[in-house]
């Protein structure tokens, strides 16, 4: 009866694993077919800094390519580019590294969604930065003389001659939410008179999925995360037998 009864709650076990792969591999995949879907979309159908309005003002599809990180932060210049890229490439190898051990571990529903929006978010940029600059033909370049990227005009098309080579890709941004807009009061120490924007960063899907699962993260921590206290009694994986402190020492 015991042999049954444990062989009945390994089964059921094994089947929440297998969902919850499931659940987090759906996920990831939506997330990267909403992201590049939309990147493609606007990339050969804007041209750079053009806007479309979607909601009045506060929302708009504003076409810009990104270089740098998350939100238009850039450094370095091409080897700066690479050196990102690189650092993307080791993050989404750690990232499914971590993805398997969370599942394996079982961690709460919640977290595992969490981390696996931060995941979906840091590949959808890594395909940008890899394979963008390949795969059409025309985007942002830096310029050595001036220190700086330059533009371009004109719709992008897919190529098989890129605007650039393996790993210095743009990020597709487009997400632009200039809600509030105006000007700092000039009694104000440094930005007095100067113009005042929020949301100003333009961003994409993925940069919002990442966002979105550290903030929950950060915010729910306590409910997400796994705490066991010292001389606290769990459940043993087979058998759900209570075990505490005192009973392995006996």
């Amino acid at each position: 009866m015991n042999n049954a009864f444990c062989c009945s709650v390994s089964l059921r076990r094994k089947k929440e694993d297998v969902m919850n792969k499931f659940r987090l591999s759906l996920l990831i995949l939506f997330i990267l077919i909403a992201d590049q879907g939309l990147k493609i979309y606007i990339k050969t159908n804007f041209q750079l800094h053009e806007s479309v309005s979607v909601f009045e003002n506060w929302f708009q599809l504003y076409f810009v390519e990104n270089p740098g990180m998350a939100y238009g932060w850039k450094f370095g210049g091409n080897l700066g580019k690479m050196t990102l890229t690189i650092f993307r490439i080791g993050a989404v190898i750690f990232g499914t590294w971590y993805l398997a051990k969370i599942l394996r571990e079982k961690y709460k529903s919640g977290f595992i969604i969490c981390a696996g929006m931060i995941y979906a978010g840091a590949l959808g940029n890594l395909i940008d930065s890899c394979f963008y600059g390949m795969v059409f033909d025309k985007g942002m370049v830096f310029n050595d003389v001036i220190g700086d990227y330059i533009g371009y005009s004109g719709l992008a098309m897919f190529s098989s001659e890129g605007y650039a080579s393996f790993l210095h890709g743009n990020v597709v941004d487009m997400l632009y939410f200039p809600i509030i807009q105006g000007n700092f009061p000039n009694w104000l120490p440094i930005w007095g008179g100067e113009e005042f924007e929020f949301f100003r960063p333009i961003f994409n899907i993925a940069d919002a999925s990442i966002t979105t699962g550290i903030l929950i993260i950060l915010v729910f921590q306590k409910r997400l995360l796994p705490h066991h206290k010292k001389g606290e009694a769990h459940p043993t994986i087979e058998t759900n037998a209570k075990v505490d402190d005192a009973s392995q020492v006996s």
